[in-house]
């Protein structure tokens, strides 16, 4: 995976290569998908269409934060986990936001051991009174809810995939004073996590 698939994609991290070569991707996938766990695709978990993202998308997202040691992490849409486990090795902390219960029991279990963890089950309103360095968005988005944009630190780092006329494009928001830059980085495709602003909440 490392040398066919992050090396290809432009992923040169050292320490984010170390992490995804570590963490075995298998142990967060049901078990009649665990063994094509490596193919650079996308892994339905679940009947209402969660999914864990392909290696290649995942690590050029993280990569594109420039996750520093001391920061911590938000992971919205944290699934069964695996980016928690990844991101734990990069940052001081992660927090997973996951609605379906039993996406994170498979979370609580696959990442027991591993320090600066926390598993949240519920929505947005769950983190209303926190802030991060970092946000990563597990999922493509219709666009940036501004109470997500909200949950970020000065000088804080938000990626995500944004769909433009049904592309979706990597953006990286940064929370500077009187505002969010935000610029656009390279095309890839997720299924949508959830919806914007101006529409139903969560989906996921």
């Amino acid at each position: 995976m490392v040398d066919s698939q992050l090396h290809t994609s432009g992923i040169f991290d050292r320490r984010l290569l170390t992490a995804m070569g570590t963490v075995p991707r298998e142990a967060f996938l049901p078990a009649e998908r665990r063994a094509v766990a490596y193919i650079d695709d996308h892994h339905r978990l679940n009947e209402s269409g969660r999914f864990l993202p392909d290696p290649s998308t995942f690590g050029r997202l993280v990569q594109l934060a420039e996750i520093s040691a001391g920061d911590s992490v938000l992971v919205v849409g944290s699934g069964t986990g695996y980016s928690l486990c990844v991101i734990a090795r990069l940052a001081a902390s992660v927090t997973g936001l996951e609605s379906d219960p039993a996406l994170n029991a498979m979370a609580r279990q696959a990442c027991a051991g591993i320090t600066g963890i926390e598993i949240v089950e519920g929505e947005m309103p769950a983190l209303a009174a926190r802030q991060f360095d970092v946000i990563v968005v597990e999922g493509a988005l219709e666009s940036v809810p501004a109470d997500l944009a909200a949950l970020l630190r000065p000088d804080g780092r938000l990626v995500a995939l944004v769909r433009d006329k049904g592309v979706g494009i990597a953006r990286l928001m940064r929370r500077v004073q009187g505002g969010v830059e935000t610029t656009s980085h390279f095309n890839a495709t997720l299924p949508v996590l959830f919806k914007g602003a101006g529409e139903p909440a969560f989906i996921f």
